[in-house]
């Protein structure tokens, strides 16, 4: 039996669910959305997040993430809408693991778990500028 939780304590009080624009209330639902939505197969969340396999099966039983974890899930959610703005949304999982030439030759997964994450964001800018890149 895993324990589902909405809130996790914090100095004074409970912080509220941080993904709850996703229109879920827990990291199970959470971990579901993102297989649905950005076809996002748990092992690119693995090497998304940098953490490992145990943690991430976790999360997509319910379990809490840590401070750190949930920081790492804070940035792949935000990269996530970042491509989404540029790309059907279903096409980021896939995307992820095919080599770019943009990236010479690496895949996008590649590049965020080589801490390059600045790389698909000038990336994001350039596309959505209209800059030539």
């Amino acid at each position: 039996m895993h324990t589902v939780a909405r809130t996790k304590p914090a100095a004074g009080g409970l912080t509220k669910f941080r993904f709850s624009h996703r229109g879920v209330d827990d990291y199970s639902k959470l971990m579901q959305h993102y297989r649905e939505k950005f076809h996002l197969a748990q092992p690119v969340v693995v090497r998304l997040t940098g953490f490992s396999p145990r943690s991430v099966a976790k999360w997509a039983q319910g379990e809490t993430p840590s401070q750190k974890q949930e920081k790492a899930l804070v940035e792949m959610d935000r990269l996530l809408d970042g491509l989404a703005r540029v790309m059907d949304a279903k096409e980021i999982g896939r995307w992820m693991i095919t080599a770019n030439a943009a990236f010479d030759g690496s895949t996008p997964a590649q590049v965020v778990e080589r801490g390059e994450t600045d790389r698909i964001w000038r990336m994001l800018y350039d596309v959505e500028s209209g800059q030539p890149g």
